[in-house]
């Protein structure tokens, strides 16, 4: 599958990934790699009685990477992303637990081409919706994306 290019990233385009589940061992796995030993995310007696959440929350980050791991295996980065530029304005809105099915609705919201002929820099807003529809988490990204006409080019050549 061809990923999408500079050209496919319209201003306001909206695209939606599919659903994940998050399971306890994600959570275990992303503390155990990251570090990230909080009560909140390894004390059962901690999390059920003493928490704001009462239940174990996965860490925000845990979140942000599953998205992120969402939209690339949608495929639309495939072959075309040419390098990832930064994450801006990550929030967390709402608590995502043992159970929750989280997906992605990826806009467009800014894009433009650069100097370097056969790129473009392409903004989005991620919105990560749980299985009710409601926000959990917001960022944006930024990201270089080949254009189509040089790709053809190459090929080409």
């Amino acid at each position: 599958m061809e990923g999408l290019y500079y050209e496919d990233w319209t201003d306001g385009r909206v695209l939606t990934t599919r659903g994940r589940t998050i399971y306890d061992y994600d959570i275990s796995a992303f503390v155990g790699l990251s570090g990230m030993a909080e009560e909140l995310f390894i004390n059962r007696a901690y999390y059920e009685t003493q928490s704001i959440f009462r239940r174990r929350v996965a860490p925000g980050l845990l979140i942000l990477a599953i998205a992120e791991g969402l939209v690339i295996q949608e495929g639309w980065l495939h072959n075309t992303g040419l390098a990832f530029l930064g994450f801006d304005e990550h929030r967390v809105v709402a608590p995502v637990g043992v159970g929750d099915t989280v997906h992605v609705e990826v806009q467009v919201i800014e894009r433009r081409t650069t100097r370097q002929p056969g790129r473009g820099i392409v903004k989005t807003r991620h919105t990560v919706k749980n299985q009710d529809g409601a926000a959990v988490a917001t960022f944006l990204t930024t990201r270089l994306i080949a254009v189509r006409a040089a790709a053809a080019q190459h090929g080409a050549s």
